[in-house]
């Protein structure tokens, strides 16, 4: 336990402070912040008085107002056919559109892209060849953490294509398009292989995994300290029920739920608060005795990518005719979801695509492959369990 903690401690010590050093050197204006200006509309005004009142620029007047020319800006706003709520609401959304924009390093994003494919492309490779082990499997997930989440921040992530679209959305009234094309991106790598993103790119996802590995021994099959299996039902109803209030408190209240324990913070340290800390030490924490806590409870883009990888190209797969049932791959497994796989009898969880079910299973009978899963031939459990039972009576007796 001592050697555990002081692991644990040195990997977000340092994931803590060489991020710190990371976003200070990259600057910029805070990610998604929002200018929440009050707009001040007075009677007889006209375009080029209220937007000097506002402080508007002429490009956004323009696209307001729709203006034709330059004698449009002398026009009364309500030559234009609007209410001072409609000019209001519309001002404020293209204001937010204006603030993401100007808060992204669009060369920074290029690039976090640009790796992302390279990344993924070259363990999808390793998946597809059988080659991810106990040992590759950590330094894996450690680049992923090193290079998509110190080096490159916490922006952008899959959950921000979720969780800031919905807010975006209901406080603004608008979307922001380089965000909805992030989100296709993700998506598509979902499709691709199972859950790619999550699994091996996520900044966060993947500091949470090397940690819960730092938990296992030398094979990867088991906790050193125990850790526990989150039943699916709990997850994700938890998580649904958290989608929800995402959605609910950012269409009725204009409100970010999120934002105060948002634990990509971790990346951009100085931007986290008394209760953002605690959240995410408790998250960190926990990644140590249940696998991914924040990816199978809360994660927005979690339960999306869970909808979307049942039709994943790439994906887990038994062969039934070489699979000896002997459960190896299901207690090896991080969470649930091999059990569902191998039986195919439930809904079957979020599977991350680790490896650890195809690297633990002595009779090579799991692959990462192209194609749909076949189910177990008819009772092909429940003979094996008839027969362990038998013979540990015929021991006995």
């Amino acid at each position: 336990m001592q050697r555990l903690l002081i692991h644990f401690v040195v990997l977000v010590v340092t994931v803590v402070g060489l991020s710190f050093v990371s976003s200070r050197l990259w600057g910029g204006k805070p990610e998604g912040q929002l200018d929440n200006r009050s707009l001040v509309i007075e009677e007889n005004m006209t375009v080029a008085q209220f937007g000097q009142r506002n402080e508007l620029p002429p490009m956004l007047l323009k696209k307001v107002f729709d203006l034709q020319g330059p004698a449009d800006r002398q026009k009364p706003l309500v030559a234009f056919g609007m209410s001072d709520q409609q000019i209001i609401k519309k001002t404020q959304g293209l204001l937010a559109l204006q603030a993401e924009h100007g808060s992204k390093n669009w060369v920074k994003i290029l690039v976090k892209f640009g790796l992302w494919f390279a990344f993924l492309a070259f363990v999808l490779i390793l998946m597809a060849r059988g080659q991810v082990t106990a040992t590759n499997r950590k330094w894996l997930l450690l680049a992923a953490v090193a290079i998509f989440g110190v080096v490159l921040g916490s922006d952008p992530s899959p959950m921000g294509t979720v969780k800031d679209a919905m807010v975006l959305l209901g406080s603004r009234g608008v979307v922001f398009p380089p965000r909805l094309i992030a989100f296709g991106v993700f998506l598509l790598m979902v499709i691709v292989a199972n859950k790619f993103i999550c699994s091996w790119g996520c900044q966060l996802g993947t500091l949470q995994d090397a940690i819960f590995r730092l938990n296992r021994d030398k094979q990867d099959r088991k906790g050193l300290v125990r850790q526990f299996k989150v039943p699916f039902v709990i997850s994700n109803g938890v998580r649904v029920a958290f989608f929800v209030a995402i959605v609910a408190f950012a269409f009725l209240w204009a409100t970010d739920i999120v934002e105060s324990i948002d634990p990509f913070k971790i990346f951009k340290p100085q931007m986290l608060g008394l209760v953002g800390m605690a959240f995410v030490g408790v998250t960190l924490v926990s990644s140590l005795f249940t696998w991914r806590p924040w990816c199978h409870c809360l994660c927005p883009f979690g339960l999306v990518g869970w909808a979307a990888e049942k039709v994943s190209v790439f994906k887990v797969r038994v062969d039934y005719d070489k699979c000896i049932a002997c459960g190896a791959c299901e207690k090896a497994c991080p969470s649930t979801v091999m059990g569902a796989i191998l039986r195919r009898d439930r809904t079957i969880p979020d599977c991350f695509a680790c490896g650890t079910c195809m690297e633990t299973c002595p009779a090579k009978a799991i692959s990462f492959k192209a194609g749909k899963r076949s189910k177990p031939p008819a009772g092909k459990f429940a003979d094996v369990g008839t027969v362990r039972s038998s013979v540990i009576k015929q021991s006995g007796a």
